[in-house]
């Protein structure tokens, strides 16, 4: 594996270069410790063996398996033999801004925003290509690994470009596995919500006010927002929140109390109660043990 534009500082990992996304080769033996990140992670088998492990227990992993992890979700691997990975990870900003455009796509908002949520899959979604389909998923992820050569100033939409064809690629093969249809771009009306959800996770919402906000029924925002994520929109809002709760415990010093209050949930024991039955560990419990074993995409203060 070549050097990578990424240091450690407190056990905390960043990029030293200003990359937008970064995609490189690793190698496991043995076992790599469960850790957590505050960016998007996906890894992408390419040989060798191992164990893929999370909170509901190790899976085998064979060459052309994709995990894709969203920011908090914690994993490791275990029982490792030469296990060949290909990672690529690139910050959650990066949803809001360059890439606000895929929550209007069905299957690319599907594979990075609803899918990893829905089905009680707690922030992570698996899938498998197969040798066609990972062989045109290694063309762009190692023209993003050569992109870190070049200046950024000069190749920005290059980067943003070869992410996008890759996820494409990655999109394509979960929607299939996974029967989602594109009949055409996700409702406006959804989007605009799912916008104004992820914008101010801290605000006390309600169906009736985000309903307003849309000049719809509560009744129709509900219908209409479950069958394009697969979930209600105060279900989506909860996994919104706990994910900032996440980078809050790892990354501040605030108690869990001040942090449940931060990101909208005043009742510390309801915090703990929803921060646990998505990431299988209390807030306090979470914290202890992953404060230096997390990773983050920008560079410490």
């Amino acid at each position: 594996m070549r050097d990578d534009p990424v240091a450690e500082s407190k056990g905390l990992l960043y990029f030293t270069d200003g990359s937008l996304a970064y995609a490189g080769r690793y190698s496991h033996q043995d076992t790599f410790d469960a850790h957590t990140h505050s960016f998007v992670e996906i890894a992408v088998v390419l040989g060798g063996q191992g164990n893929h492990h999370t909170m509901t227990g190790d899976t085998p992993l064979t060459r052309g398996d994709v995990v894709l992890l969203r920011p908090g979700t914690w994993h490791g691997y275990t029982e490792c033999r030469d296990l060949e990975l290909f990672n690529c990870c690139f910050s959650a900003e990066l949803l809001t801004r360059e890439l606000a455009w895929t929550q209007e796509d069905p299957i690319i908002s599907y594979l990075l925003s609803t899918g990893p949520y829905s089905m009680h899959r707690r922030g992570m979604l698996t899938a498998h290509l197969d040798e066609p389909a990972l062989e045109e998923a290694l063309v762009h992820l190692d023209g993003l690994d050569d992109l870190r050569r070049r200046p950024l100033t000069q190749h920005r939409a290059d980067v943003i470009g070869r992410l996008s064809l890759f996820l494409g690629n990655l999109a394509r093969a979960v929607a299939e596995a996974n029967f989602v249809t594109s009949a055409g771009p996700t409702h406006p009306a959804v989007v605009q919500a799912m916008r104004a959800l992820e914008s101010r996770v801290a605000h006390d919402w309600t169906l009736v006010e985000l309903a307003d906000r849309l000049h719809l029924t509560s009744s129709y925002l509900v219908r209409l927002f479950k069958s394009e994520t697969g979930l209600p929109p105060m279900a989506y809002l909860a996994r919104q929140r706990v994910e900032a709760a996440a980078d809050l415990l790892l990354h501040t010093d605030d108690s869990v109390s001040v942090i449940g209050e931060l990101v909208g949930w005043n009742d510390q024991n309801y915090f703990a109660r929803r921060f646990k039955a998505h990431f299988g560990l209390s807030p306090s419990a979470y914290r202890k043990r992953f404060t230096t074993r997390s990773a983050q995409l920008s560079p410490p203060e």
